[in-house]
């Protein structure tokens, strides 16, 4: 029986291997998607959002959220990110992990009418069976709607959060981007009361994709796995640049949650933990996990690795299921 699920954007690159492995998987019954702020403005991430799913012929629909955080950025003392600097090709060509939009057809259509915390409200009132939530980009439209109506809750199955690190960081000497962006939506959101587990950097990176990987998606040969090819072989091309050449390799984040709901046995060393979410100073966005002899109550799952043979093999299943035009580009 397939899983009801609702996922949450901030699409790019990584957005976007999660959202096709979601629709074309037949474990997953993708309600819809709600796009967030956070790798990108929310403007380009509700685009690339409907870009992608377009380019797989679907009219699921997509509810535009919030642009900014939801307290964080009132205050001027927070931890500003890390800047890893401007890098560029061999061609002139800027590197990034996302860029503004994606390489695919604009979109046709827009976002629904009603925003994204006022839809969970709606949808998870109305809800006949729990629903699984896959947040992979900041946690603001969760926070909002479970602020607007905490009884919502009732109706969520279980909370996968791509976000968090504690061996990791990335946008700050100690924390990871999505939790650091909306510090405080985080903390709402993983003592909802809901089931809540966290895909962080710890278990994203350890299945992180290699240029081998991406051969063997291009093997595949649908239009989802090429362009999943294509979309890692950027980030690999960003990351090796970032790191000064010693990194040739990825981390596909969202894909790792999305595909964590399909077969949770894809994620490895999984504890039930009390984590806390850091707001002032380096520990800004920080999760911080309870390390002491007798710790408070666990809060929610926190995976400390993945199985990364696994996951490139899930991804290669799934997206094969795709067909080999559908977006024009063949």
């Amino acid at each position: 029986m397939s899983t009801k699920v609702i996922m949450d954007v901030d699409t790019g690159s990584d957005d976007a291997v999660a959202i096709m492995c979601a629709l074309l998987s037949p474990d997953i019954d993708l309600v819809a998607c709600c796009s967030v702020w956070g790798n990108l403005p929310v403007e380009n991430t509700t685009e690339n959002t409907l870009r992608v799913l377009q380019a797989l012929g679907s009219d699921l629909p997509v509810y535009k959220g919030c642009g900014d955080a939801m307290v964080k950025n009132l205050c001027k003392n927070r931890v500003p990110q890390y800047d890893p600097g401007v890098f560029y090709d061999e061609n002139g060509k800027q590197l990034k992990g996302h860029y503004d939009y994606l390489d695919l057809p604009a979109a046709k259509r827009g976002p629904e009418a009603m925003d994204a915390p006022s839809f969970y409200v709606d949808y998870l009132n109305h809800a006949t069976e729990p629903v699984t939530l896959v947040p992979v980009g900041p946690l603001t439209n969760l926070g909002f709607a479970l602020t607007m109506d905490p009884g919502i809750v009732k109706n969520i199955k279980e909370i996968v959060i791509m976000g968090g690190g504690e061996n990791l960081a990335n946008i700050s000497n100690c924390a990871e981007a999505n939790i650091w962006h909306d510090p405080e939506a985080a903390h709402i959101v993983i003592n909802c009361g809901a089931k809540v587990t966290l895909v962080p950097l710890d278990s994203t990176h350890a299945a992180s994709t290699t240029p081998e990987d991406c051969e063997a998606l291009d093997r595949v040969g649908t239009f989802a796995s090429r362009y999943a090819a294509t979309l890692s072989r950027e980030r690999i091309a960003a990351q090796h640049a970032f790191t000064g050449g010693r990194v040739n390799s990825t981390a596909v984040h969202d894909a790792l949650a999305l595909c964590a709901v399909i077969d949770p046995s894809v994620l490895q060393d999984v504890r039930h933990v009390h984590c806390e979410i850091g707001f002032y100073d380096f520990n800004d966005g920080a999760t911080i996990i309870d390390h002491r002899c007798i710790p408070d109550e666990p809060n929610c799952y926190f995976a400390y690795s993945a199985d990364r043979e696994k996951l490139a093999a899930m991804m290669r299943e799934i997206l094969g299921r795709g067909a080999k035009d559908i977006a024009g580009r063949d």
